[in-house]
């Protein structure tokens, strides 16, 4: 019911023509208060706490909708940022929360992040600098001018005196946090990258037929669908169970993965596309150019895959019982 619910409410309001304003500069006020209106941004939080006492299991389809439909701002950040702040004893703000775990320095009193996900459309930045984690008004950010066009992120700068910082001993790390929101979205963008391609393989005619029945176009689309459904798998892994704080083990080999099919599927989507895939009017650059936004905003596979690597080599557990650690909560 709630997948449901949550597929009505993006395709209602997250049309392509809003996701493409957002990129221009126009913030999604009417999307955004939609989704706020949901219920959906304390799906998370405790019934203690005012929120519905949900799982990661409970609002993984509606992280998959957000991806799907392109929505123009941190739908999946906010509600784990939301969770992970009430977890900590502080109280959430209003607004969008981008999780910002990566590309931070100080430089003397100002705080400078590079390449800040959601910048754009968010209120407020959850970020860690230096392992510790601050909470960051984006109405106090000096906004560097977004490049390329058409991106949600930018570089900004804050002075330190309006960071506030957080106690978190205990809690999630919030790269782990952001990982697990990714896994989501990116899931669910690359399900609507894969439905976009196959619908232009059978509309689109060349030498008298639909390009969808030449060989060469039937090869690129089956590689096309194994790596988005290996993708949508592995959101699997950390989107499950009751918890509302994801299994880092898991979040690493699920962000990993993905990371890995981004390439794949937005080159050949493009290919199958063709040259009208790259013009600004059709829909496909909405979600090939977020996935690679999102890939470059929280590192690569190789990194990600280091981590599983890492634990592998520190546990002693035989490979088979490893394996079942890290993904027998998705296959119970």
């Amino acid at each position: 019911m709630l997948g449901a619910a949550s597929e009505r409410l993006f395709a209602d309001t997250c049309a392509p023509a809003v996701s493409r304003r957002a990129r221009a500069g126009e913030r999604p006020a009417a999307a955004w208060d939609a989704y706020a209106r949901s219920g959906a941004l304390d799906a998370l939080l405790p019934e203690a706490a005012g929120g519905a006492g949900l799982g990661l299991g409970d609002v993984a389809s509606t992280f998959l909708a957000a991806g799907y439909h392109a929505a123009p701002f941190p739908a999946a950040d906010t509600v784990l940022a939301r969770a992970w702040l009430a977890g900590i004893g502080a109280t959430p703000p209003p607004g969008a929360i981008t999780i910002a775990p990566q590309g931070w320095r100080r430089d003397g009193d100002v705080l400078r992040g590079a390449r800040v996900p959601w910048l754009c459309v968010a209120d407020h930045v959850l970020a860690s600098v230096d392992g510790q984690a601050c909470l960051l008004p984006v109405s106090k950010a000096d906004i560097a001018p977004t490049a390329p066009h058409g991106v949600l992120s930018a570089s900004a700068g804050w002075a330190m005196r309006d960071a506030q910082m957080l106690s978190a001993e205990g809690a999630p790390a919030l790269d782990t946090l952001a990982a697990c929101g990714y896994a989501g979205i990116a899931a669910g963008a690359m399900v609507r990258v894969l439905h976009l391609s196959l619908a232009y393989a059978g509309e689109r005619r060349q030498f008298g037929k639909q390009i969808g029945r030449f060989q060469a176009i039937q090869q690129q689309l089956a590689v096309m669908a194994e790596q988005v459904w290996a993708a949508r798998g592995a959101a699997d892994l950390v989107l499950t169970g009751p918890l509302a704080c994801p299994r880092p083990e898991a979040a690493a080999l699920a962000w990993g993965r993905i990371c890995e099919a981004i390439v794949p599927v937005c080159d050949i989507a493009h290919a199958v596309h063709g040259a009208i895939g790259i013009t600004e009017e059709h829909d496909l650059g909405l979600y090939t150019g977020s996935l690679r936004e999102w890939r470059l905003a929280l590192g690569s596979e190789s990194a990600w895959y280091a981590r599983v690597g890492a634990e592998a080599l520190a546990s002693d557990l035989p490979a088979l019982d490893l394996v079942r650690r890290l993904c027998g909560e998705a296959l119970a």
